[in-house]
């Protein structure tokens, strides 16, 4: 746990009223102080709250929202390293990697620098670290034995945008990623293209990608949503999700997620899973992550207090959950002994939550 004095406190805006489903886009329910020592938070915590009965099977009420680590700049791409106990994020704007050790609390800074202004990570099923980066503009893996293999720097001739979050199938290892752009829009988070000073495609049209598990070959998949952004699959493989944050710069955009049929190395019927409009306010989703039974579980954000956090979804595409946090969720991942601790990189912090289920997938 780190001890920043710059940790803040969340304003006392709404009462009780806020745990009812009804006020679910009231504000933050109470004073909060997350630094070490505080006054601790009353149970439950008020800030997660059942939109539906389906919701209250998952939480916990002995189990609080509390505030890992702060003073980053822009968390993003959290992955669990079941070995090693250990929480893996990207810090973009810092051009880093940091590291959560279960085991006793400590981050380690600096875990991988330079880290490409990396952002998406996750890992493969024989353990290695897959890392999507904004500033080379590729896919890469890192080895066992410490080497870095590039796996997609570009596709049809040409680079990509900037890839952003990355997904590994389990049964023919097969790699598939995002691309909508972000780090080639701005020097903030990558390299911006000249090309970015007067279009929201940097250098390609946005797409989802794949990369051929036996023979790398890339290839696009689906290039509907306008800025694909996070993506996982369903807990039975059957089916790919895919945040779409064409609002960012699309006037037009739908702030949705998408989903689609998994035909192998296919996506087909394409459609939309979930609309991010809550209480007359859409921001939109980020990065999302799937459970044992089938929910969608998205951080979210760019709507104001009451909204940002994590908006939790049941199969069928119903607002079921929600978490309240003080800063915009970027992404989440699922993790701990039993993977059911709900890690939560939001902005400048990375916070936990254990739920009671399990993410589908080992990351």
């Amino acid at each position: 746990m780190t001890d920043s004095p710059t940790l803040g406190r969340r304003e006392v805006l709404a009462g009780g009223a806020a745990l009812a489903a009804g006020a679910a886009f009231a504000p933050l329910a109470q004073a909060r102080d997350f630094r070490p020592g505080a006054e601790p938070l009353r149970y439950p915590d008020p800030d997660v709250v059942a939109l539906d009965p389906r919701f209250k099977k998952y939480k916990l009420g002995n189990a609080a929202i509390e505030r890992i680590h702060t003073g980053l700049r822009w968390a993003e791409g959290p992955a669990w390293n079941a070995v090693g106990r250990y929480l893996l994020w990207s810090d973009i704007p810092n051009d880093e990697q940091l590291r959560y050790t279960e085991e006793d609390g400590h981050v380690s800074r600096r875990f991988r620098a330079p880290s490409g202004n990396s952002n998406g990570n996750t890992f493969d099923y024989q353990g290695r670290q897959v890392s999507c980066r904004h500033g080379h503009r590729d896919v890469v893996r890192y080895e066992h034995d410490g080497r870095m293999t590039v796996l997609a720097a570009g596709v049809d001739g040409g680079e990509f945008n900037a890839p952003n979050d990355v997904v590994v199938h389990p049964l023919d290892g097969s790699i598939w990623f995002t691309d909508p752009g972000y780090g080639a829009l701005m020097e903030y988070e990558g390299h911006r293209t000249v090309e970015s000073a007067s279009s929201p495609q940097p250098l390609r049209k946005e797409a989802v990608y794949r990369i051929d598990g036996q023979t790398g070959a890339v290839a696009k998949v689906a290039d509907e949503p306008l800025k694909p952004n996070g993506l996982c699959f369903s807990a039975d493989y059957a089916k790919l999700y895919v945040a779409d944050t064409g609002v960012s710069h699309y006037p037009d955009a739908k702030s949705q997620i998408w989903v689609y049929d998994l035909d192998g190395a296919a996506l087909k019927n394409p459609r939309t899973f979930a609309g991010m409009e809550m209480d007359g306010r859409a921001g939109f989703a980020d990065g999302i992550r799937c459970d044992e039974d089938g929910n969608v579980w998205a951080g979210a954000g760019w709507a104001g207090e009451g909204y940002d956090g994590v908006h939790v979804f049941a199969p069928d595409g119903a607002r079921i959950g929600l978490i309240k946090l003080p800063e915009i969720c970027a992404n989440l991942c699922f993790g701990g002994q039993k993977r059911n601790r709900l890690f939560m990189a939001a902005s400048q912090s990375i916070y936990a939550l254990y739920v009671e289920t399990r993410g589908a997938h080992i990351t």
